[in-house]
């Protein structure tokens, strides 16, 4: 109980909540000024993020203790859905790409 007391006291919790708070708001204003043109090549940008975060769920699970069924779990559905998304979103991408191309003539 009282390393619980002390991590809510611990000046440097408020300093990261601080930035993790600050950076939801700068990434809500930047998004929110992206105009519609430039959107697929932010998309494509993510789903390289999103792999890089695939790869560290992945190498995660790998350090973690066999007995870590909390660590194991999360690490497989980070896994998953980090999965999930970057398909998603080539997907997506792929089809926007698709509407600009040129329509091939019919014989």
């Amino acid at each position: 109980m009282e390393t619980i007391q002390n991590l809510f006291t611990d000046p440097a919790i408020y300093r990261l909540l601080t930035i993790v708070i600050l950076s939801i708001f700068l990434g809500i204003e930047v998004i929110g000024r992206v105009p519609s043109v430039l959107h697929t090549p932010l998309m494509s940008g993510a789903n390289a993020i999103h792999g890089v975060v695939i790869i560290g769920a992945i190498i995660v699970m790998g350090q973690a203790r066999a007995d870590d069924y909390l660590a194991l779990t999360l690490g497989f559905w980070a896994v998953i859905l980090g999965t999930l998304n970057v398909v998603g979103g080539f997907v997506v991408t792929d089809r926007m790409l698709e509407m600009f191309s040129k329509k091939k003539a019919k014989k």
